[in-house]
């Protein structure tokens, strides 16, 4: 999946006048139960699951989350595509879900997310899919298992698709730098190798990377990414993806 549709930010809010006189802190509001997280980036290729949306270009991505303490949140992510005329130049995913505790060690996301091509204009392109992770720490690292279910729908040809994934990722101790590995596997009609046109099986896509925190809000990352199936320039040839990426 994208690697910023399921990952909510944790914002911690700093209640003002804490262990003040009581007259000030009837004056000060209470944390707000709702806030916001987000982030701007460029990356030097749209890959989604190995894949090029970009025809292998430059796209400029960003997203916002509205979260709630409950642990229930909705957001939109937007990507710049190849223009083509049945996705258009734009993608726009809506999404919302719910992110908790379960005890463990583990946390849950479970939430739908809804593909949009507002510029499209020749047959169908958006689809909904349901979504699902775990996340765990393993020492210093922490690993993440995944599922995304696409439903047959018309856009899709009246077939589904199943994507089930890994991730590992870590920080380097006493370092800025933190490194994770990707693994997924598809099958249905997002299929690589059906894509590609090298089978009708299912395909696996993988990247391994690194990521430098410049500043707690601005970093630099590239990764290595590849994927099954026939080696088609710009849309399913390995390649590394460089990532320029401002948090708020």
């Amino acid at each position: 999946m994208r690697t910023s549709v399921s990952a909510i930010s944790a914002a911690i809010l700093l209640g003002l006048g804490l262990g003040a006189s009581p007259a000030f802190a009837e004056d000060t509001a209470p944390p707000s139960d709702f806030t916001f997280s987000g982030y701007a980036q460029g990356v030097s290729d749209y890959r989604f699951r190995g894949l090029s949306l970009s025809g292998g270009d430059f796209a400029v991505q960003g997203t916002i989350n509205l979260n709630h303490s409950s642990g229930f949140y909705v957001g939109t992510w937007a990507s710049s595509l190849e223009d083509t005329p049945v996705y258009g130049s734009t993608e726009v995913d809506l999404y919302g879900g719910w992110t908790g505790a379960l005890g463990g060690g583990i946390t849950a996301d479970v939430g739908l997310l809804y593909y949009a091509y507002p510029n499209g204009h020749v047959g169908k392109a958006e689809y909904f899919e349901p979504y699902a992770s775990l996340t765990a720490a393993i020492g210093p690292a922490t690993a993440k298992l995944g599922v995304a279910y696409a439903p047959s729908q018309d856009s899709l040809g009246n077939d589904d698709n199943t994507y089930v994934y890994g991730e590992l990722g870590a920080g380097i101790p006493n370092t800025p730098i933190s490194v994770a590995a990707h693994l997924g596997y598809a099958d249905g009609v997002q299929s690589p190798d059906l894509l590609t046109g090298s089978g009708t099986g299912g395909g696996f896509d993988y990247s391994v990377g690194a990521t430098y925190a410049i500043t707690p809000k601005f970093s630099v990352g590239a990764s290595y990414v590849g994927v099954d199936g026939n080696s088609i320039k710009n849309f399913s040839d390995d390649t590394i993806v460089a990532t320029v990426k401002l948090a708020f």
